[in-house]
């Protein structure tokens, strides 16, 4: 019989297609996992992966091995989440993934009310850009701007959230060609990305960062223009280029896995989140 951690490992490994990359998710050194997926190749007779000088390869065989670990990842999820769920007492963890501006500008600020009301729920809030995985409970609920398309997911739409082109008001004022900032290379396929290019319309793009509260802050600083949210834009005190001009009008989506939909302590965080964006946002 194999260990089951050896799988867990090697999945993880599938998964993300390096041991370097597996190691960072399993916070383990990339040693490690390679011992880990040796000793699963011995256990079931099997080679898993080529070796080659700078990268492991799967197999056909392990291809297949990766594809049942993944089955019975989500079946060992399904039961965490089942057994969480029958609990009777509003308590337990929850991991949240937001935006960061999201969980700055909206959720943050509310927290000590809603553990006043559930003192025994334990809040984990995960500012990311990346799109985490429900099934694999990498997070308990998430709020982002794109609709998700995981399988067996609950999307709730919250509200729409407008971005428009944003600088000082010196900057603007002083007549010089305006420049622009945007994400780097890392973060391009986004809405906000494609519609700012089309904006810029060849203009200097001249700063890059993916933290939208930076991309603020320069704006507020007089050097650049910036897309960004409304509330963030009102925040650093910075007016639009063109008010009443083109604007980027995004969805802003709740999601949960429709095992847990119905729990007593995920319940409680939904409708806590719902009242954070809901007011300001709500449709």
């Amino acid at each position: 019989m194999f260990d089951w951690e050896d799988l867990r490992y090697f999945s993880t490994f599938a998964r993300t297609g390096s041991l370097a990359s597996a190691a960072k998710k399993l916070g383990v050194d990339h040693a490690t996992v390679a011992r880990r997926i040796t000793s699963l190749e011995a256990s079931v007779n099997l080679k898993l992966v080529d070796r080659r000088p700078r990268s492991y390869i799967l197999t056909e065989d392990g291809r297949q091995v990766a594809r049942y670990g993944e089955q019975m990842s989500a079946s060992a999820y399904s039961l965490e989440r089942f057994s969480g769920a029958e609990q009777n007492v509003v308590e337990g963890d929850v991991i949240i993934a937001a935006p960061h501006v999201f969980i700055g500008n909206l959720i943050a600020p509310h927290i000590g009310s809603f553990y006043k009301r559930y003192p025994r729920l334990r809040l984990s809030l995960t500012g990311t850009k990346e799109r985490l995985s429900l099934t694999r409970r990498e997070a308990d609920i998430t709020i982002g701007m794109v609709r998700p398309v995981e399988a067996a997911v609950v999307a709730r739409r919250l509200g729409r959230v407008k971005f428009m082109l944003y600088g000082s008001a010196e900057y603007l004022a002083s007549g010089c060609e305006l420049s622009f900032i945007a994400y780097d290379e890392s973060v391009t396929n986004t809405p906000q990305q494609a519609w700012l290019k089309k904006q810029c319309a060849g203009r200097p793009v001249v700063f890059f960062s993916n933290d939208l509260r930076i991309q603020a802050i320069t704006a507020a600083g007089h050097a650049v223009i910036a897309l960004l949210p409304d509330y963030l834009a009102k925040e650093y005190n910075l007016v639009p280029v063109e008010p009443g001009g083109p604007a980027l009008t995004l969805d802003i989506w709740l999601s949960v896995h429709e095992d847990v939909r119905h729990a007593r302590h995920i319940s409680a965080v939904v409708d806590f989140l719902i009242n954070c964006i809901e007011p300001a946002y709500g449709l």
